[in-house]
């Protein structure tokens, strides 16, 4: 089912959905990974990770398939000499990092991440990435931000660096014209396509958190509005309005309805008339429409399953179920923050079972009773169900992979059809 932009048909509204709690054992990824798509997006930036030898381990294991010559990540390891007070840990970080900018001079910006909260590891990054930075400006910024799986779930080191980089924003001065921030990591591919819809739209001003380059990070003030490209920044979200900017209420950018809903909010509050928008995105949206043709035959009438993970549960199981034609049995969410998820929530099915938080073994309980047709879940689930019968996708592979705009509709869809054909040709 698709709707023209301003004409979306809803289900149950947020307010009148039941939604089931539950705490109990879970199953989720570390948010130090996003540094593994953060250090592709910020080119000048490096991510220096403070923790453990596991913590080492994690993050060569999760980027070790990239083989491009340097990466820009590497982990500062705390041993039992640092922990136990024999070594000065500040010191010895200041000579790390001092040792890394004298290798790499073409680091512009340094993210310190603590992989576990400071009462263990015993080092307040915070205070010590502001010692660095009063040393090393303006050559390089220093931040910090926490990236522990304590603290953190998969998607959520990605909000937590990007509200650091808010707060080092410079502020936009009050005369400046009013402008727009996209917010969330997207593919330089998928960030290009969108500067150019913004301004066949007429947005002229239009700048991306994060930016490319440390010197191209956008100005913040209350002039400014910001439109999320994913549901995970809650924190980043919160920092922009602390500092004046305001928040444009719109579903995401996945799947043609989602991307033409996401662009035309951001027209409205530009008080750009619709027809122009129309216009604007009558070509592009056509071909995405195009483009899910050939998987909705395999996928309609499909029964699916998410466990919790990246925070995209509630939006996807939009996109499968509106687009493609799948019924969606359970939507589990680690987090749903109700106000960035009104519109998505509004979109979801009446009936839909919504599960924030997460008791695996009940989650897996109600999963095999189901039997659904795909199960969409973290890599930590997905071997374990594959043996037990279950086509499964990996949450992870939607964060990794450009799923947003028209142009990668097609190319979202294919990765739930995929664990389909394969089984099918497994079966056959």
């Amino acid at each position: 089912m698709s709707a023209s932009p301003g004409s979306l048909t809803c289900g149950a509204p947020p307010a009148e959905r039941v939604i089931t709690h539950e705490r109990g054992q879970r199953e989720v990824f570390c948010g130090l990974t996003g540094i593994v798509w953060l250090h592709r997006k910020i080119q000048d930036a490096f991510f220096l990770v403070v923790g453990s030898r596991t913590c080492a381990h994690l993050i060569q294991s999760a980027a070790g398939v990239m083989i491009f010559a340097e990466p820009r990540f590497a982990t500062a390891i705390i041993d039992e000499r640092d922990l136990a007070g024999l070594a000065d840990i500040d010191e010895e970080l200041d000579r790390v990092v001092e040792r890394l900018l004298a290798r790499r001079p073409d680091i512009k910006m340094l993210f310190l991440v603590g992989s576990c909260p400071s009462e263990v590891i015993k080092l307040d990054l915070s205070r010590a990435a502001q010692r660095l930075s009063r040393r090393m400006t303006p050559a390089v910024r220093v931040l910090a931000y926490s990236g522990s799986g304590i603290e953190t779930t998969f998607t959520q080191g990605e909000d937590a660096c990007l509200a650091a980089l808010v707060a080092e924003a410079p502020a936009a001065p009050a005369e400046s014209p009013a402008s727009l921030i996209i917010v969330g990591a997207l593919a330089d591919a998928v960030e290009d396509q969108f500067r150019r819809l913004f301004a066949a739209i007429g947005i002229a001003h239009v700048s991306f958190l994060p930016a490319r380059r440390a010197s191209e990070m956008p100005a913040v003030g209350p002039n400014v509005r910001f439109l999320l490209a994913q549901p995970f920044l809650a924190d980043t979200a919160r920092a922009l309005e602390s500092r004046g900017a305001q928040r444009i209420a719109a579903p995401f950018p996945l799947g043609s309805e989602g991307t033409a809903a996401w662009l035309t909010a951001a027209a409205d509050a530009f008080r750009i008339p619709r027809a122009r928008v129309e216009e604007a995105i009558a070509i592009p949206r056509a071909r995405a429409v195009l483009s899910l043709e050939r998987h909705r035959e395999r996928l309609a009438g499909k029964r699916v399953f998410f466990f919790p993970d990246s925070q995209l549960e509630a939006p996807l199981a939009r996109f499968l179920a509106r687009e493609l034609g799948m019924e969606i049995v359970e939507i589990g969410a680690p987090y749903l923050h109700r106000a960035h998820l009104a519109e998505e929530l509004a979109l979801l099915p009446p009936d839909v079972r919504i599960v924030e938080g997460q008791d695996v073994e009940r989650q897996l309980d109600r999963c095999r009773a189901e039997k659904p047709d795909l199960v969409v879940c973290g890599l930590g689930l997905a071997n374990p169900l594959e043996a037990e019968g279950f086509a499964t996708k990996w949450s992870i592979e939607l964060v990794f992979t450009p799923v947003q705009g028209f142009e990668q509709a097609g190319d979202l869809a294919e990765l739930f059809a995929r664990p389909l054909l394969r089984r099918e040709l497994v079966e056959v």
